[in-house]
């Protein structure tokens, strides 16, 4: 499609088979691969040949590298889902889908699967949760208490870098910017500064509750609410009430 089309742009979904697919795609096609994109804009005066300029974190997401391809094309770059706001439909304009057979009997791939190793946390993707706590390193090595008023909540629980380099979670349930970028209808941050690298994996979240004991926090300048005090007292409490609003009779 590429050979044939020649589009001047090529974006894949920076998911596990989307990063297994696009470098080699890049590499048979002989051009540039930006990975794990956070943001994609155009330079609004060269209309002719618009440049594509990506942006991703880099040096572990310590800061945030733009990214362009001058002389190759496709332009390619996988894009981190969750990243980009959806569109409102606009039924003015007409689309259509386009599919093409493919003849995969002829394709030899040198690269095989030998096993196959199932890890049941992974069971578990907290970017589709509608309800996260996250911990930082503020909740030391307590993340039962937010996984005790998880439970309740019926929500996922989620960790900040700082959290995972403790080994107080688990990798895969990291928030932020080298970890998942996450949109639920409610997250809770507890103990969480609210490092700009954090902010990046869950700042679109629909309503945000920040509990931090530091009132000058910078998670407290994009949360919808917030809680000056120690979180692993507060959190306590939301889930006793929570068990007696549930217990009440109607």
């Amino acid at each position: 499609m590429i050979e044939t089309d020649k589009p001047d742009i090529f974006l894949v979904p920076a998911t596990v088979l989307g990063r297994d697919l696009a470098p080699r795609l890049a590499a048979r096609c002989d051009t540039g691969l930006t990975a794990d994109a956070t943001r994609l804009e155009f330079d609004p005066e060269n209309t002719e040949s618009p440049l594509l300029y990506v942006t991703r974190p880099a040096f572990g997401g310590n800061i945030f590298g733009t990214i362009i391809n001058e002389t190759k094309r496709p332009q390619m770059t996988t894009l981190r889902p969750g990243v980009m706001e959806i569109s409102q439909r606009d039924t003015t304009r007409i689309f259509e889908v386009e599919k093409r057979p493919v003849n995969i009997e002829n394709i030899k791939d040198s690269v095989k699967i030998l096993e196959v190793f199932h890890r049941d946390h992974m069971a578990v993707d907290i970017t589709k949760a509608d309800i996260i706590i996250s911990g930082g390193r503020g909740i030391g090595d307590n993340f039962h208490i937010l996984r005790e008023c998880a439970d309740i909540l019926g929500a996922e629980v989620g960790g900040s870098r700082a959290a995972v380099d403790e080994g107080r979670i688990a990798k895969d349930f990291q928030v932020g910017q080298t970890g998942k970028t996450v949109k639920p209808r409610v997250y809770i941050a507890c103990g969480i500064s609210g490092a700009v690298q954090h902010l990046a994996g869950m700042e679109k979240s629909d309503y945000i509750i920040a509990i931090n004991k530091d009132p000058d926090a910078a998670i407290f300048g994009v949360a919808n609410m917030g809680l000056v005090g120690d979180a692993l007292t507060i959190l306590p409490l939301l889930t006793e009430e929570i068990k007696r609003y549930r217990e009440r009779p109607y």
